[in-house]
């Protein structure tokens, strides 16, 4: 089957290969992909600066859905011709803290999905049964793709910063992250303003379209003077960092209020200068984020079948596995929004 390999450590060095079809080991289930999701960590990869382990060469990809075609060995709960989506995480330790707790997305001896393990983009991929979520079945397998980073913003925005009805939350950044992010602080009854830049006219109307109470291109509005009249003076409630810039967390701890919260959603890929002398006079309460556990799942696919979350309009563009380059050039360039690819016999 032709997948997109990465093959050497580097900038680039990923191309269209011929690899097996894999077969389902015990436990574990063959899924036939419809959609793979261009993450941001994916443009990480491709310019080799990555920060999670991976063992070349491996077929990258991990926001997926599709179909069931086999079930390993032992596999119970799970039928062949069910419409699934999977974790990115297929191996752990399973017997650290973090394992033992539910957040095994924290262990050390985690292994994911296109990155030490054969992704999906490409035909078909494996995972572990314990991994796999059943699509609503108002989701197609392209909004299905989206399911990934939606556990991964459930995980960050819901579960370790918090928001509460009536709280005023900032979003920067409103690419598929960022968008995501807003309609998860709206479902959980925040007034949301969503931030952008002068590129990201057409995602703030996305934004807006979504449900955000207010969108700001921080480069013509008065952010600052929004925030300030919708909170009495006080500050934002709840930040969600997302645009993954240095000018986005500046941002946030300038408008975030004494006591308020920062949940930094977006990755940097590098290292940045944060001011914490904000984050200890203001008493901010910080929380980082990295992928998901089984509980951000669980909820992002009640708020997907609630439709309280719409992915589907977040994808602007749906190409074939072989424009691969095309469709991450676009997806550097910020042309369109959120990017699928589709396999190739």
């Amino acid at each position: 089957m032709k997948a997109l390999v990465k093959y050497a450590t580097g900038v680039g060095n990923m191309e269209i290969r011929e690899v097996p079809e894999p077969s389902p080991g015990f436990g574990e289930v063959k899924i036939e992909v419809k959609a793979t999701g261009i993450c941001g960590s994916d443009l990480h990869t491709y310019h080799g600066n990555i920060g999670i382990p991976m063992k070349l060469p491996v077929v990258t990809g991990h926001e997926f859905a599709g179909v069931v075609v086999e079930v390993g060995e032992g596999v119970e709960g799970i039928e062949v011709g069910e419409r699934v989506t999977a974790e990115t995480t297929f191996s752990t330790c399973g017997r650290c803290i973090h394992c033992l707790t539910g957040s095994y997305n924290l262990c050390l001896q985690r292994r994911g999905i296109g990155y030490w393990l054969n992704g999906a983009f490409a035909k078909y991929t494996v995972v572990p049964a314990i991994r796999v979520h059943k699509l609503p079945d108002n989701v197609d397998f392209i909004g299905g793709a989206l399911s990934e980073p939606l556990a991964c913003v459930v995980h960050g925005a819901m579960e370790l910063t918090g928001v509460s009805a009536g709280d005023v939350v900032l979003v920067t950044g409103p690419g598929a992250i960022g968008l995501l992010t807003m309609q998860v602080a709206k479902a959980e009854g925040g007034l949301v303003v969503a931030a952008g830049t002068g590129v990201d006219e057409h995602r703030l109307e996305v934004a807006k379209s979504l449900g955000a109470d207010y969108v700001m291109n921080v480069e013509e509005d008065d952010v600052e003077g929004l925030i300030k009249d919708l909170t009495k003076g006080r500050g934002a409630d709840v930040v969600l960092e997302c645009s993954g810039a240095a000018s986005g967390a500046r941002l946030c701890l300038q408008l975030v209020r004494r006591g308020g919260k920062y949940g930094q959603i977006g990755l940097f890929g590098k290292p940045i200068e944060i001011d914490f002398e904000q984050i200890c006079y203001k008493e901010v309460k910080v929380s980082g984020s990295f992928s998901q556990k089984w509980s951000a799942w669980d909820r992002g696919m009640r708020l997907l079948e609630r439709g309280l979350v719409q992915t589907r309009p977040l994808v602007s563009h749906v190409l074939p596995l072989t424009e691969w380059e095309e469709a991450f050039r676009m997806f550097e360039a910020k042309e369109g929004l959120k990017l699928v690819l589709q396999p190739v016999d």
